[in-house]
């Protein structure tokens, strides 16, 4: 749904998340680019550039999500394996091209934007229907937006991209026109890649909120089955309009999808070997050491590959509830007690950039006055004995006296992705020669997310997806989003900062905005609430030679939705 960010296990830590899906990888172009235009219509578009819009129809694709989704449900899904699944079942209003990145029709045939760039009105496609028969109306476009803001979804993940739209109003059954209250500069986005869900199916919040393990929509792919800890299993909807437009043709080509949960990196390349998987991603390590020799490069191919979508980037999070970590001489010095140098080297083969804040480190948007944290545990050391941590009574742990009571330095740092935990054995390392002890926990991802999403942790380590080109730190940064499900699960909380977030958010001259970003982009890495990772500078990833694709890569994404079984 619009430009939501993604949260997942560690991938990041050791691979970026590959941009793979059309409709919900919105990066989000520049205002600038949305003006130079006021209306277009279905006509104004041609084919995708690079895109074989004659590929073949059928087989099975065999892809690994790399985790299994907690939930299905539309609005209530926050995770990045559930947004994967839901990106081939559920659609848009508009959605990107992959190589120019401009808004082409989708659901909505045609737009336009009133001259104060605060009024959308959008014309639907005539005979879009959901998977069930009925058609899609503007009383379903409605019901989309209005669905993010009802309490009992609990969409408190989406609400910063909407919180900008005063209200969308039914002109006629195939006309919204929306309505904005503020010159946010991503409104206009937002509603764009508003996903469109039936009313009929998900008006009742009581009821619809129970369907975890369903999920309807009016996308090129229809659920098939759910078969837990195994597999789901989706199916080409034949009906979907979009193979008759010129803008999608060549796209959604696979008969079937089959999209598999493993999780341990041995099993899925092994699988990949035997021809079991059609696609993986692939840490830098598994690159390097793990894809060499036959089959590797003959039945099973891998890629190293560059494009211009943002990278993604792992980080600790330090929970701002416990005591010990609101002290931010506290926070700097556990960022200086990550040898990340030597990570780079040791486990990425020098191939990543250590990252040094809250945005895609090559963004624009990211300061370049803020330089990386460096490994240097003297300077923890005597950033801890400011802050009070001293081994007072010799036993190797630093203790210090809180609420009366003397309090050892220990933690416990959760994770769901067991591929990473030798950068944390090293860290738990390093840490003891602090006088720090770090208790390593493993969690599955849904108990994992559990925690998070309640807040009841100490320390964690995950990553976020790439985000935007245009970014709005607001769902993370913000401290409205310090609630229980919210995506500032660390609760952090800087009142300049929120107030920065919120004058930048409506700030439409972009160099202007760039220049307010970068602001908050150094005052949130002088906090060190993260210890900031890694942001790679290459995506990898292996496919079977049963597939044909027209590109490596797109400009602004792989671009699998245009993948398509080799025939005989």
């Amino acid at each position: 749904m619009g430009s939501r960010i993604q949260k997942f296990f560690g991938d990041c830590i050791s691979a970026s998340c590959l941009v793979t899906n059309l409709t919900f990888t919105s990066l989000t172009m520049t205002l600038a680019m949305i003006l130079t235009v006021s209306s277009w219509s279905q006509s104004s578009f041609g084919a995708i550039a690079n895109v074989n819009a004659k590929a073949p129809v059928g087989g099975t694709f065999i892809r690994n999500l790399g985790g299994e989704p907690p939930t299905l449900h539309p609005i209530m899904s926050s995770d990045l394996y559930g947004s994967r699944v839901q990106g081939y079942v559920l659609d848009s209003l508009l959605a990107r091209d992959p190589n120019t990145y401009a808004w082409m029709p989708r659901v909505a045939k045609k737009w336009e934007i009133s001259k104060d760039n605060k009024t959308y009105t959008f014309w639907l496609r005539e005979g879009v229907t959901f998977h069930d028969g009925k058609p899609v109306t503007a009383e379903d476009v409605k019901f989309s937006f209005d669905a993010i803001f009802e309490p009992a979804y609990k969409a408190e993940h989406l609400q910063p991209f909407y919180e900008g739209i005063e209200k969308v109003e039914i002109v006629d059954p195939m006309t919204v026109k929306v309505t904005a209250k503020d010159t946010y500069f991503k409104n206009f986005d937002s509603i764009a890649g508003l996903t469109v869900i039936p009313k009929h199916i998900y008006g009742d919040p009581e009821k619809s909120k129970k369907m975890t393990k369903t999920l309807i929509g009016c996308g090129p792919y229809v659920l098939d089955k759910w078969e837990k800890a195994q597999f789901i299993s989706l199916k080409r909807n034949d009906k979907w309009y979009g193979y008759n437009t010129d803008e999608w043709k060549g796209s959604s080509n696979f008969a079937n999808l089959m999209l598999r949960f493993y999780k341990d990196e041995n099993v899925y390349l092994e699988r990949a070997k035997k021809g079991e998987l059609d696609f993986v991603e692939l840490r830098i390590e598994a690159y390097v050491k793990k894809t060499e020799g036959a089959p590797w490069g003959k039945t099973v191919k891998k890629f190293k590959i560059e494009n211009s979508a943002p990278k993604s980037y792992g980080f600790i999070g330090w929970n701002f509830r416990r005591e010990m970590f609101q002290d931010k001489d506290v926070r700097i010095a556990l960022s200086h007690l990550v040898n990340r140098e030597e990570m780079n080297k040791k486990f990425r083969f020098n191939m990543s950039d250590l990252a040094t804040g809250p945005f895609y480190l090559k963004s624009e948007y990211a300061s370049t006055n803020v330089k990386p944290i460096l490994y240097d545990p003297k300077k923890a050391g005597e950033l801890l004995a400011k802050a009070g941590w001293k081994d007072s009574n010799k036993d190797g742990i630093l203790d210090k006296t809180v609420g009366g009571k003397s309090t050892d330095f220990r933690f416990t740092l959760i994770h769901a992705n067991k591929d990473n935990e030798k950068y944390w054995t090293m860290y738990r390392e390093d840490l003891k020669k602090a006088g720090i002890d770090m208790e390593i926990r493993y969690l599955e991802w849904n108990s994992f997310l559990k925690l998070v999403d309640e807040g009841n942790f100490d320390a964690v380590t995950m990553g976020w997806g790439g985000g935007d080109i245009d970014p709005d730190p607001k769902q993370i940064w913000h401290s409205d989003g310090a609630v229980p499900g919210g995506s500032n699960f660390i609760a952090y909380k800087n009142q300049e900062v929120d107030k920065l977030i919120m004058e930048a958010r409506n700030e439409i001259d972009k160099p202007k905005r760039v220049k307010m970003l970068q602001n908050v982009y150094e005052k949130i890495a002088a906090d060190a609430p993260y210890v900031f990772l890694f942001n790679d500078r290459y995506a990898f990833y292996a496919n079977s030679d049963k597939i044909e694709k027209p590109n490596d890569t797109f400009k602004y994404e792989v671009g699998m939705d245009y993948w398509w079984a080799k025939t005989k």
